[in-house]
C-alpha cells in the first residue's frame, strides 16, 4: 500500500478520499455478519467488486459505440451491477449468488473475469450482511483520482489497502510481502520496456505491479512527476501496448491468490496480462525444460514445506536432490532468466549458508553461472507480524560469473521490527539506493571477492566476511584509577563519621 506521505502528495488523495473508510466498514460488517476469515471477506467483495466495474465499462463501452455488444445483455442482463443494488433479502442472495457462480459462462466476459469467477461461490449468507455490503460498494466513489489533474488512479490504492487485512501468517511459508520491500528490489533490478517480467510466486501480483509503476515513473515526464501526474507519456504505442499484452506474467499454486491478484491487475490498467494457477516447481512448459525464460525475475517464493519427491520437475532437481522449496525456487530463478536476465528475490537466510550438499552447489551455480551482485540482508522483524524469519535479498544478472558480492547490512526500514510496524525515523533504503550505483562499501556495505567466498565453501554468510573494526579507547593508568578509588573511599568514610556524630549529638 502507499504510504501516508506519498499519497499526501496528491491533491485529492486514498486517505482523503473515503475510500479507506469505506474499506474498513466493509470489513467489519463482514466479520458480524458471519465471514471471519479475512480471505474470504476479500475474495467476496472482489468478486462484487469486479462486477460493478465490469457493469461501468459495459456501458461506457456501449455509449461510445452502438455497434458494441453488450456483456450484460439478453438473459445476462439480470446480472448487472444495478440489479442487485434495489433488491432485498432471498431474491438478493438468489440473484447474487446464480451471479458469481455462472458468470464464468458469459460469453463477452474477458478472459481475467473467467479466470476470477472459476469456481466461484458466494460465502455471505447473512441476507442483511450482503445486502450492506453491496451498499457499501455501491456507496463507494470509484472514480477517485488524486493529483491536480487527476493522474492517479486512487481505485488500485484501495485495493491494495484492502490486501492489507490479508492475515496468513506461515500457511506453507507464504505471507505478504511489504510493499516498500517490493519497490526497493524493483527499482535495484530497475526493469525496462520491452522486456518479459515474470513472479513465479506472484500472490497478489504485488512485484508485477510495482514494476508497471516503475517503468510508468522512468518514462513520465519531469514536470509532471513533480505534480504527481504519472503517465508513462514518454513510452511509445508498441511499447504500450507490449507493457499491457506480453510483459508481464505471474503464477501462484492458490487459486484464491491468483483471483486476488487478478482483480488487483485489473484495477491497475493491467487487466490483459498473463496470470495463471499452477506450481512452476511441478509444471513445466510444454514438456521442455526450462522452456521459457525471461528478462526479469521479481519474487518472493515460499519459504517452508517441501515437496513430493514425484512431483517435481527432474530437470529442476538434477544433481540438486532436494525438497525444499526456497532451493527449488532458486534454481528455478536462476534457470528461468534469458541471457543477460536479471533477477531480484528474497530468500531466507539458511539459502546462503547451509552446509547442505544440495546448498552448496546452488550457490556455486548461482555465482558461476551469473553476476550475484549484491545481497541485502534484512532485518528478522520485515515480516511481522506474519513470521520473525531471517531474510535476504539478492540481486543478480544471469550469464557472467561474479566477481564480487557488494553486501548490505540494512538494519532498519522505515516500520518498528515488532509485530505493530509503526513508522519510525530510522531507514537504511535511501542509503541502499544512494549507495548501490557505485557498491559504495561504508560501515553497513562491504565487497567480498569471489575468491573469498569460494575457499569458504560457497558460503555467502554475511558474518564471515563483515570487517569487525575495534575502536581504541584511551584509559587512565591503573595507578591514577586506584589513587582516585582511595580518595572516593576516604570521602565515603569522613561523611559517614560526620552523619554517625550528627545523630548521636541529637540523642
Amino acid at each position: 500500500m502507499p504510504s501516508e506521505s506519498q499519497v499526501k502528495n496528491n491533491g485529492s488523495n486514498f486517505f482523503s478520499s473515503g475510500l479507506r473508510q469505506r474499506v474498513d466498514q466493509l470489513m467489519d460488517i463482514l466479520y458480524a455478519g458471519g465471514v471471519n476469515n479475512p480471505m474470504d471477506s476479500i475474495e467476496q467483495i472482489s468478486y462484487l467488486l469486479f462486477l460493478r466495474l465490469l457493469t461501468e465499462k459495459d456501458e461506457v463501452y456501449a455509449s461510445l459505440d452502438k455497434k458494441y455488444v453488450r456483456i450484460f445483455s439478453g438473459r445476462w442482463a439480470r446480472f448487472a451491477w444495478g440489479n442487485f443494488v434495489t433488491l432485498a433479502g432471498d431474491e438478493l442472495f438468489n440473484t447474487t449468488r446464480d451471479a458469481i457462480e455462472s458468470l464464468h459462462e458469459l460469453p463477452n466476459l474477458p478472459e481475467i473475469g473467467k479466470l476470477l469467477f472459476g469456481r466461484a461461490t458466494l460465502k455471505i449468507y447473512d441476507r442483511p450482511t450482503l445486502r450492506a455490503v453491496i451498499q457499501g460498494i455501491e456507496q463507494m466513489d470509484l472514480t477517485a483520482t488524486g493529483g491536480p489533474d487527476g493522474g492517479h488512479d486512487l481505485k488500485g490504492d484501495m485495493y491494495e489497502y484492502l490486501l492489507s487485512k490479508l492475515s496468513m501468517s506461515g500457511t506453507n511459508g507464504q505471507f505478504r510481502t511489504p510493499r516498500h520491500i517490493i519497490d526497493l528490489i524493483v527499482e535495484l533490478v530497475n526493469p525496462q520496456p520491452g522486456q518479459r517480467i515474470c513472479d513465479p510466486a506472484c500472490g497478489t501480483a504485488g512485484f508485477l505491479i510495482s514494476a508497471f509503476s516503475h517503468i510508468l515513473r522512468q518514462n513520465t515526464k519531469p514536470a509532471d512527476l513533480k505534480r504527481g501526474h504519472i503517465d508513462g507519456s514518454l513510452l511509445k504505442p508498441a511499447q504500450w501496448k507490449f507493457l499491457e499484452t506480453q510483459a508481464f506474467t505471474g503464477f501462484d499454486n492458490d487459486t484464491n491468490m491468483v483471483k486476488i491478484a487478478i482483480l488487483n491487475l485489473y484495477l491497475h490498467q493491467l487487466e490483459r496480462t498473463r496470470i495463471e494457477h499452477f506450481n512452476p516447481l511441478t509444471t513445466g512448459f510444454g514438456g521442455v525444460y526450462p522452456g521459457e525464460r525471461f528478462d526479469v525475475i521479481l519474487a518472493n517464493p515460499p519459504f517452508a514445506g517441501k515437496v513430493q519427491d514425484e512431483s517435481i520437475l527432474a530437470d529442476l532437481n538434477y544433481k540438486l536432490n532436494t525438497r525444499a522449496t526456497e532451493l527449488l525456487f532458486l534454481k528455478w530463478f536462476v534457470d528461468h532468466l534469458a541471457p543477460g536476465g536479471r533477477g531480484g528475490v528474497i530468500v531466507p537466510n539458511g539459502v546462503l549458508f547451509g552446509s547442505t550438499n544440495a546448498a552448496t552447489k546452488l550457490r556455486e551455480a548461482l555465482l558461476t553461472e551469473c553476476d550475484l551482485q549484491a545481497i541485502i540482508n534484512l532485518p528478522s522483524g520485515v515480516f511481522k507480524p506474519y513470521a520473525g524469519v531471517a531474510t535476504a535479498i539478492l540481486i543478480f544478472q544471469k550469464g557472467t560469473p561474479t566477481k564480487s558480492v557488494w553486501f548490505y547490512d540494512l538494519g532498519a526500514d522505515g516500520l518498528s521490527l515488532d509485530d505493530k510496524r509503526t513508522p519510525i525515523e530510522a531507514n537504511d533504503i535511501p542509503d541502499v539506493l544512494s549507495k548501490w550505483p557505485t557498491r559504495e562499501e561504508s560501515t553497513k556495505s562491504y565487497r567480498v571477492p569471489i575468491e573469498k567466498i569460494r575457499e569458504n565453501d560457497w558460503s555467502l554468510a554475511a558474518g564471515r566476511y563483515r570487517t569487525v573494526t575495534a575502536e581504541a579507547v584511551n584509559h587512565d593508568a591503573p595507578a591514577d584509577i586506584l589513587r582516585e578509588v582511595l580518595k572516593l573511599e576516604s570521602e565515603i568514610i569522613q561523611r559517614g563519621e560526620a552523619l554517625l556524630a550528627k545523630i548521636g549529638g541529637r540523642r
